[in-house]
């Protein structure tokens, strides 16, 4: 497996096949490829497949990349965009070459995908290329676009990869030219965003001191009355809307409705 342009801040580990009860964890891959071209009724072909595990939320370390030989030229505007060339990509795997490996690490995960149906599209193409009976990514993988969710988080808004890293915050200065993996590596921090920012709040384990976390000890007389405020039966109202509208626009993906 190539680990070019890995990000630094992310131990790769080699690639293993999940058994049935490790699939059953929320996992998660997140994914995005680069191509000839921008149709794939004209026969473009992918690429570069960059894909990124997630558990429970969490980066495991574990990535899918290859560069493929597409076995057909790279329109010119395409190259403008990722900067990969014809020469670079001559002697790199054909995509049958890849495509059991490639399976076997979505097989049963969620994808997050940034516009979703162009990737897929190119992905379905090529499976249907090879004729060895995969069928369509969809029938492998439950899928969540996060364009389609931004989009309904931010109606009306530009909600381009690099929009959304300006919204959150995200540093995506090396992102001078598009790259499968890097872009991935970029999706994950959008994505943790938009669904709920920080996965690790940083507390100390069952309340413990620790020597970057302590705790501080207030003494029972010196804390003030507890206030609880609950929510009342129109914010849950509204609350339940909103999720009911995650889950229909991430076609029944939400997992705050399980």
């Amino acid at each position: 497996m190539s680990i070019m342009n890995a990000p630094t801040n992310w131990p790769v580990q080699p690639f293993q096949k999940f058994d049935k009860e490790e699939i059953e964890i929320m996992r998660q891959i997140v994914l995005d490829t680069e191509t000839t071209g921008l149709e794939v009724t004209q026969g473009h072909r992918i690429i570069e497949i960059g894909a990124l595990e997630l558990l429970e939320r969490q980066p495991t370390g574990k990535q899918f990349h290859y560069y493929l030989n597409p076995e057909r030229a790279v329109d010119a505007g395409a190259m403008e965009v990722h900067g990969i060339s014809n020469d670079f990509l001559k002697d790199k795997p054909l995509f049958t070459d890849v495509v059991s490996e490639f399976m076997a690490f979505i097989e049963g995960a969620e994808l997050i995908i940034h516009n979703a149906s162009f990737d897929l599209g190119f992905l379905d193409y090529e499976l249907s290329l090879l004729d060895q009976g995969y069928g369509k990514i969809k029938d492998s993988c439950s899928i969540l676009d996060t364009l389609l969710m931004a989009r309904e988080m931010r109606p009306g808004q530009r909600n381009s990869l690099d929009a959304l890293c300006k919204f959150y915050d995200i540093d995506n200065t090396s992102r001078t030219l598009h790259g499968a993996l890097l872009d991935a590596q970029i999706l994950t921090d959008v994505y943790l965003a938009m669904t709920g920012g920080q996965t690790d709040l940083s507390l100390s384990i069952a309340g413990q001191d620790t020597e970057d976390h302590p705790v501080e000890k207030i003494p029972a007389s010196e804390r003030g009355e507890v206030t609880i405020i609950r929510a009342s039966a129109e914010e849950l109202s509204l609350h339940q809307q909103r999720l009911e509208d995650i889950n229909k626009a991430s076609d029944g993906q939400c997992v705050w409705t399980r």
